[in-house]
């Protein structure tokens, strides 16, 4: 029976040195699980061997592309000269040489149809060898008595003639080719071999010398850990927090007495499709023949003179570094010492690095495959504030909340918080829950956990907008404004409160007032309130943003003139220009308007023309009504010509006086 075929992995570890055939492989052992927040988990195991060894390690079908991505072997005495693996499709490759399909192993029928023309022996009562011709299904037609039972013949041709039998009555049939036997042997044996066709078996080839520990690492995707905290609070400046970590098992196999730890971060982290074959696609060309000419295409050409010489700007390459003694240096920490503290559960022993912070769990770990565990990740008093927190949700009630200080050293991972009080009887009682966003060493969270109803918070905002210069120049005026915002937080409570307000950050603006002590965070300023029993507090909160502005002075309003006139901010100078302007601005109004009162009477009397006009038609000729509407229409063209001459002089009024107040700005530098 041939081999499935095999995917070799050569590593770049040691040269290749097989062992002797029908050598018993080492067993290699889980000893450590690191589980990372980015998805991912290392799995590291173990074996004692000695001299040149064969080991297997067995892994899930869609953990292969992973494995085949950060499989790493540390061997100090020695070396691997290469890990083979079962193809991706390992039952196509079999069948895909054999003279039947995987289908027709499904019954003897359809095996015998396949292979028409092979030669068989049948014993039993009567023997029969010779040459398969077809298996015909018979019977199923319905009668009186019911429906006639199925069944197989056979029919084979012998040196006697055609001869046929009951499948279910045939003894023991058997190919005489000893090929043909040997391939439908290789067949099933393949489909026992592939009924665990989720999991493919690496094997790994080592040589060396003596005993020694080899150990086989990799990084395959794995459920995220979660993190959960409890914190019990009873009025001091400390509350005790405790952190468990919750972890699932889906690696396809029970962790027995493994060295488990955790790590919080966020690695970079990818998969790629390793076990799967690629072709390249080649462009396929015509077939040459004589005198046919295929020209090379170009690629470019370059000018030498111009091209550094190779060993002005390639440097040596160094020697490849010796392998940590983990399979990822970014997952691998020294332990440290346990915080000490007075509690009845053991936490893990944490280490900060510059990316990420592992915790490793103090004893061994056991889970089964598809369980879920929860171990303990910190136990620890920690500096602790009770506050009331505004936050404009709810908008009249802050939210109750304690802030507290990581100073364990290393980094929390984000998770949720379940709080407990304990009251003076020593009973602790639950109070809320509450979300820890990632907490790095040194830095402090505020826990918001209910609502303060003690409390009420009345807030009332204002918006104005000033002047604070002006320039008059070319035409124009720059103006420079200042818009301020202005909130009001009266908070009010029968009860002391140390109280920290949220107030958003208004894009452009600056804050001005409160000085002091201000937080900033995403959300904008933290800002402190102390509040007395049964008082009321206010915060007083003034944001300022600047803005300027540029208009031509020809075309503004003589209203807009007057407001700047009297803006007191403004140097004197500048405020009579704006005087002396609105003065002018007036002036080119009125004229305005004068020729615009001459146009709407022209108009007036031009209609009433057109009516008398229509009504002279309708006259008889020569009539008193007649020679009435003539002399009326004379004195519509008289008032007319007396309207034109008003019009003009008031249009050239109007010219004039936006003229002087186009000379008067074309003249202001102020």
């Amino acid at each position: 029976m041939t081999a499935l075929p095999l995917i070799r992995l050569a590593l770049p570890l040691g040269l290749l040195l097989l062992t002797a055939a029908g050598t018993e492989a080492a067993e290699l052992a889980l000893k450590r699980v690191m589980l990372s927040s980015g998805g991912v988990g290392y799995f590291e195991y173990e074996a004692r061997v000695e001299g040149a060894e064969t080991l297997d390690l067995t892994v899930r079908r869609d953990q292969v592309d992973d494995v085949l991505k950060s499989v790493v072997i540390y061997d100090d005495k020695g070396g691997v000269g290469d890990i083979a693996l079962p193809g991706e499709d390992p039952l196509r490759d079999v069948f895909r040489e054999l003279p039947f399909d995987q289908a027709s192993l499904q019954e003897p029928a359809r095996l015998y149809n396949a292979l028409r023309g092979a030669e068989i022996e049948i014993g039993g009562a009567t023997a029969i060898r010779g040459r398969i011709i077809g298996v015909a299904e018979e019977g199923g037609e319905p009668t009186l008595q019911g429906r006639i039972p199925r069944h197989h013949r056979l029919s084979v041709s012998t040196t006697e003639g055609i001869r046929s039998v009951l499948l279910h009555e045939a003894g023991p049939i058997s190919f005489t080719d000893p090929k043909l036997k040997s391939q439908v042997e290789q067949a099933l044996a393949a489909l026992v071999q592939n009924r665990a066709r989720e999991r493919r078996t690496l094997t790994v080839r080592t040589f060396g010398e003596g005993a020694r520990t080899l150990r086989v690492a990799y990084v395959v995707e794995a459920p995220l850990w979660k993190a959960s905290y409890r914190l019990t609070i009873s009025g001091g400046t400390t509350a005790d927090l405790q952190g468990w970590a919750v972890l699932e098992n889906r690696s396809g196999e029970d962790w027995k007495d493994v060295e488990l730890t955790l790590v919080t971060g966020n690695p970079v982290t990818f998969r790629q499709a390793l076990y799967t074959a690629y072709y390249v696609n080649r462009p396929e060309v015509p077939v040459e023949v004589l005198g046919r000419v295929l020209p090379r295409p170009d690629s470019g050409t370059a000018d030498l003179q111009r091209i550094a010489p190779a060993s002005a700007v390639t440097a040596p390459r160094p020697p490849p570094p010796a392998a940590a003694p983990m399979a990822s240096r970014a997952m691998a920490y020294e332990k440290s010492e346990p915080p000490k503290r007075a509690a009845d559960i053991l936490a893990a022993e944490s280490q900060e690095a510059t990316t990420q912070a592992s915790y490793t769990i103090p004893k061994p770990a056991s889970v089964a495959n598809g369980h879920s565990l929860l171990v303990p990740l910190v136990a620890r008093d920690v500096p602790a504030e009770q506050v009331a927190l505004y936050q404009r949700q709810p908008p009249r009630h802050p939210l109750a909340a304690i802030r507290i200080t990581n100073d364990s050293g290393v980094s929390l991972p984000p998770g949720v918080l379940t709080l407990y009080e304990r009251g003076t009887s020593g009973k602790a009682g639950f109070v809320g829950d509450a979300r820890l966003a990632p907490l790095p060493a040194g830095e402090k969270r505020l826990l918001s956990y209910a609502v303060d109803q003690k409390t009420r918070v009345d807030r009332k905002e204002e918006e104005t907008t000033t002047l604070s210069r002006a320039r008059l120049s070319e035409g124009l005026l720059r103006s420079s404004l200042v818009q301020r915002r202005e909130t009001i937080y009266d908070v009010a409570g029968s009860e002391a409160r140390r109280v920290r307000i949220d107030h958003p950050e208004a894009p452009g603006f600056d804050l001005v007032e409160p000085k002091g002590t201000v937080e900033k965070g995403e959300f904008g300023y933290r800002l402190p309130l102390l509040l007395e029993a049964g008082k009321t507090a206010r915060l007083v909160v003034v944001e300022e943003q600047t803005l300027s502005e540029e208009a031509a002075l020809i075309g503004m309003p003589r209203e807009v003139f007057t407001q700047y006139a009297a803006n007191g901010r403004l140097p004197e100078a500048q405020r009579q220009a704006f005087a002396r302007l609105a003065e002018l601005a007036a002036a080119r109004g009125a004229a305005g308007e004068s020729a615009a009162r001459l146009v709407n009477q022209r108009k007036e009397i031009e209609a009433e023309q057109g009516r008398v006009r229509s009504n002279l038609g309708a006259v008889p000729a020569n009539s008193d009504v007649h020679r009435r509407y003539l002399s009326l229409l004379n004195e519509q063209e008289d008032r007319l010509g007396r309207l034109d001459i008003e019009l003009a002089k008031a249009r050239d009024a109007e010219a004039a006086a936006a003229q002087a107040l186009a000379d008067y700005i074309r003249a202001l530098d102020l």
